[in-house]
């Protein structure tokens, strides 16, 4: 029973959502949609293991590097900005919505591409107040940061 809230618990958070929950209602509503039947464009799986694997990396370079916790629950001791964050601040975040483009791709599914943009909207706006909490933390330099370092897409926003 122990186990079975602990599953429950991570499957609510962030990471459960993007590469559990996400998945499976997509492929419900497929299924559903397309009468038991699945279009899947093989080049998109491509896409699912970049991205969750880009997720994984990145939070194994950055939690010995950083400091606080795996999510934001703590502030990080340090800002890290170099190996994937001198390209791009948030990395991790960048990895969900990639894995949630493969999604619409590999099952050919608007429904995924709405979620997809639903999450790019929610994950923008926890950006936004991480952003917050970081520039209070650690002040100009973090700011400098920001000034070298895109939110997003290296060199585009």
């Amino acid at each position: 029973m122990q186990s079975i809230r602990k599953i429950g618990r991570w499957v609510l958070q962030t990471p459960g959502q993007t590469f559990v929950l996400c998945p499976l209602v997509v492929v419900a509503f497929e299924l559903a949609l397309r009468g038991g039947t699945l279009v899947i464009v093989p080049w998109g799986c491509a896409l699912l293991a970049w991205s969750y694997l880009q997720y994984r990396f990145v939070g194994n370079y950055r939690f010995p590097r950083a400091g606080g916790d795996w999510g934001m629950g703590l502030h990080p001791d340090h800002i890290v900005d170099t190996g994937p964050y001198r390209y791009t601040r948030n990395p991790m975040y960048l990895g969900h919505l990639i894995f949630m483009l493969g999604l619409a791709i590999t099952f050919w599914s608007l429904f995924a591409l709405v979620l997809l943009v639903l999450r790019a909207i929610w994950f923008h706006r926890r950006v936004l107040s991480d952003e917050q909490r970081l520039a209070a933390h650690f002040g100009p330099d973090y700011a400098a940061y920001c000034s070298r370092v895109k939110r997003w897409i290296p060199g585009v926003i």
